[in-house]
């Protein structure tokens, strides 16, 4: 792997740590099956498009794709917790709508952010700096996603330590227990799926600006993408506080991203793996992240056991 693939890697990896802190807010922590994910990312994308296309400042998009995706959240939240449908059933409902959605928002299937500014050209000169001093320009994504992901980390694990997020918290945990204790479970899981769908159409803001292009297709998978962070961060991490859980999400990310970077420039004689695969090396990573933890239990017991026996 090359250093300019490795620095792509690590830079998808820390940016895509934002949906999968929104994939971890609804799964984990509300323990709420949301599939409204992969139309929430691609309508982040289209909402920056679109504006950064009619001449709006490329940072102010931000907020609003965030709003977007929290719109997004709260109807799927609705659907369940108001019209009482099953969780999985209204985040598909949702997620389909939000295919027509998006295309309505950019007028066509997708839109090319050519010769548009983004707000990765805000940093031209921390990237002429780096080249001033024989640093590769492709450390400056990274550097700065890094700052990105650690800023919106730090703001998640401190609204889960207030009164609000421990609500929240407990609404996953035990929903009947914090009803009794005269929480609206309804309004708490509303705020729990909207800012997580907002993460995830942030991530999809910066996805194209980054990338130069918004595609209405371009949210296919990355619930599945979400959970491997998530899962493969667990298996990495172990058992947690929230700051090592939300932590372990984003490691999770990147090491997922870096898995995929290492499978498409891996080569085994006349056998090599396309971008068709990236489905198939997925699942195969959730299946080992998954393994992984009852693995490592029977080996810290099987060595347990010899150490008694040598005794």
């Amino acid at each position: 792997m090359t250093l300019y693939a490795a620095m792509g890697a690590l830079a998808q990896g820390l940016v895509f740590g934002l949906l999968a802190l929104g994939v971890y807010l609804t799964f984990r922590v509300l323990d709420f099956p949301d599939l409204t994910v992969d139309g929430s990312f691609p309508l982040g994308a289209a909402v920056s498009a679109v504006l950064i296309m009619k001449g709006v400042n490329p940072f102010m998009t931000l907020p609003v794709a965030l709003a977007a995706g929290m719109a997004a959240g709260f109807v799927t939240a609705f659907l369940a917790t108001k019209l009482n449908i099953l969780n999985l059933l209204a985040s598909i409902l949702t997620m389909i709508a939000l295919y027509s959605i998006n295309i309505r928002i950019m007028g066509k299937p997708n839109i090319a952010l050519i010769n548009k500014t983004t707000i990765f050209d805000s940093f031209d000169g921390m990237t002429a700096f780096f080249k001033a001093h024989g640093v590769p320009a492709s450390v400056v994504n990274p550097i700065l996603f890094l700052v990105m992901i650690i800023l919106v980390k730090i703001l998640l694990d401190l609204f889960l330590h207030t009164e609000l997020g421990l609500a929240l918290r407990a609404t996953g945990d035990n929903e009947n227990m914090i009803r009794a204790q005269g929480v609206n479970t309804h309004t708490t899981i509303m705020l729990g799926v909207a800012l997580s769908n907002g993460l995830v159409a942030l991530c999809g803001a910066l996805m194209a600006q980054y990338q130069g292009s918004a595609d209405v297709n371009m949210g296919v998978g990355m619930i599945v993408a979400g959970l491997a962070s998530v899962i493969v961060g667990e298996a990495v991490i172990g058992e947690m506080t929230v700051f090592r859980a939300t932590l372990g999400v984003v490691i999770g990310s990147v090491i997922y991203r870096f898995a995929i970077a290492f499978a498409l420039s891996l080569r085994i004689g006349k056998l090599h793996i396309t971008p068709s695969d990236l489905k198939l090396i997925t699942a195969v990573l959730v299946v080992i992240a998954l393994t992984l933890p009852a693995v490592r239990d029977k080996v810290k017991v099987g060595i347990v056991r010899t150490g008694e026996g040598g005794e």
